[in-house]
Order: C-alpha cells, then sequence, then structure tokens
C-alpha cells in the first residue's frame, strides 16, 4: 500500500530516531555523557526556534514555566537513558524496552489523574511483561545494569508523556518541544559542570556523529514527525512511530555487532506485538466512540 505523505514524514523521523541511538552511542565514547546531551538538545533547541517564535513571543509566562518544568523531567529521563547507553553493549535491548513507556504512561495517567486503562492496556501488558521477562533471562531472572537503567528511564519517559498530553493543550507540540529541548540543554550542562565534566578528546567523526544527533535525530526529527502526525490519523501515526527499536537494533546489529540471541528476538517481538496490540484496539476503540 502505497505510503501518504503524513505516513512517509513519520516513517523517516523514525529512522532519524534510531539514527539518534547509534550517534549517541558513538559519541559518548569521546565525550562526557551530560555534557552530550547538554549540547545536543541545546543546538537543537536554538535550531527549532525559527519554527515556533511568532507562538512562544506571545506565551504568558506561566505556560512557559510549565513547558520548562515538564522539560525537567524529560532532560531526567535522557540523564539516565544516556547513562544506560554508555553502559549496554548493544542498543537493541534498550530501544525494545524504552518502547515499554507506552505502556508506563496510562497506568501513571491512572494514577495521576485517576483515568483508568482501556481494555486494550490490560490485553497488552501481559505480553510486554512477558517480553521483559524474556530480555532479563541471562543466567537467571535478573536485570543488568544498563537494562535496569533503560526500564527507570522508560518510566519517567512515560511520566513525560503524561505532563506534555496536558502541556500541549495550551501549547503546540513544536513549540513545546522547543522549550523543553532548551530545558534538557541547560539542566544536562549544569549537571555536566556540577560532576566536572569538561575534558573529551573528539575527533573529526566524532564531531560529525555529534552533529547527527544535535541536527537529524533531533530537531529534523521532531519537525518531521510533528508536520507527519498533522498530515495523518494519530492511530496510524503511533503504529508506525513503534517501528523505531526495530530500527535501532538493525543499526546496532550492523554496526556495533549486537549479537541477537533468541531471548532477544522474542522478547523484542512479544514488545513489539504488545504494543501493536494495544495502539490498534485504541484506534478502533476511538474510532467507535
Amino acid at each position: 500500500m502505497r505510503l501518504l505523505r503524513g505516513e512517509y514524514l513519520v516513517l523517516i523521523a523514525t529512522v532519524l530516531a534510531a539514527l539518534g541511538w547509534v550517534a549517541s552511542k558513538q559519541v559518548v565514547s569521546m565525550m562526557p555523557a551530560a555534557q552530550f546531551i547538554g549540547g545536543r538538545f541545546l543546538l537543537a533547541s536554538i535550531l527549532l526556534v525559527p519554527f515556533c517564535w511568532q507562538v512562544l513571543r506571545h506565551c504568558s509566562s506561566k505556560v512557559l514555566l510549565h513547558a520548562f518544568g515538564v522539560g525537567i523531567v524529560l532532560g531526567v529521563h535522557l540523564l539516565l537513558w544516556i547513562y544506560a547507553v554508555t553502559l549496554a553493549d548493544g542498543l537493541g535491548e534498550g530501544a525494545f524496552i524504552m518502547s515499554l513507556a507506552m505502556l508506563f504512561a496510562p497506568l501513571l495517567g491512572w494514577a495521576l489523574y485517576r483515568q483508568p486503562p482501556s481494555a486494550a492496556f490490560w490485553l497488552a501488558l501481559p505480553l510486554a511483561m512477558a517480553g521483559m521477562a524474556l530480555l532479563s533471562l541471562s543466567g537467571g531472572w535478573q536485570l543488568d545494569g544498563s537494562q535496569g537503567l533503560f526500564l527507570v528511564s522508560a518510566l519517567l519517559l512515560s511520566l513525560h508523556f503524561n505532563l506534555n498530553k496536558r502541556l500541549t493543550v495550551q501549547l503546540p507540540p513544536l513549540s513545546a518541544a522547543c522549550v523543553q529541548l532548551l530545558a534538557v540543554g541547560l539542566l544536562s550542562l549544569t549537571v555536566a559542570w556540577a560532576l566536572g565534566a569538561t575534558s573529551h578528546q573528539m575527533t573529526s567523526s566524532g564531531w560529525g556523529w555529534f552533529i547527527a544527533a544535535a541536527v537529524l535525530a533531533t530537531s529534523v526529527r521532531y519537525v518531521l514527525q510533528s508536520a507527519g502526525q498533522a498530515r495523518t490519523d494519530t492511530g496510524t501515526a503511533a503504529v508506525i512511530m513503534l517501528i523505531e527499536p526495530i530500527w535501532t537494533l538493525l543499526f546496532s546489529v550492523l554496526l556495533f555487532d549486537e549479537a541477537l540471541t533468541i531471548n532477544k528476538v522474542g522478547g523484542g517481538l512479544l514488545i513489539l506485538s504488545a504494543l501493536l496490540l494495544y495502539r490498534l484496539r485504541e484506534s478502533r476503540l476511538l474510532a467507535n466512540a
């Protein structure tokens, strides 16, 4: 079936998101993690300003502070995520674990706003738990260091989903992203300064990966994703975005020789199946509402 323009843009955004995983893995071998996140997201925020300046200049200080606060939550998530990336041998497992944030979000929404999850969530949850169990099965049922950090990071990302959903009622998504990326950059650079993480030995290829992460995997990705979501229905865009961990795994296998074990493939497929079930059932429920 021929992809529509909106679907095509969202698909490209998933490839760029996966590229961000690869670029991050490359850069953190040469630059302190917090410094990388700070520089990457500060630059990305600056690049987004021309697309949303007219909206931002008419926003109240209350709305901007709200967006900045939501960005701080995003920043804590990203700092944990990048540290997990530095510990992980490959990227596939982490990408699938991070995708669980989509299922954690309804639970946190229930706790924060008393909005009980739909029936689709309860159908998908056992599959996701089984997938996570397979990923953690390595000489026993336990999470290694990077898996545990990815899991905590996914929980924080699901919190950000809930907070950001309320924020975008007040501020268009691209403008909200611009302010939040600024918050991430400033928070991360502050952490880098507090830790004394200023020394780095960047090569020319390292700077190339840094630019790819900041420009392509962050700024361009947000623009394409926002434009694509505006041109297609929410359910279709959400399903396409589930492809991100698959791209990430493929890139990791090709570039980092990540091993494709039975547990990893099985766990990833179970998690992906859970997310597809949840998204498709949710879309059907909304269509029938």
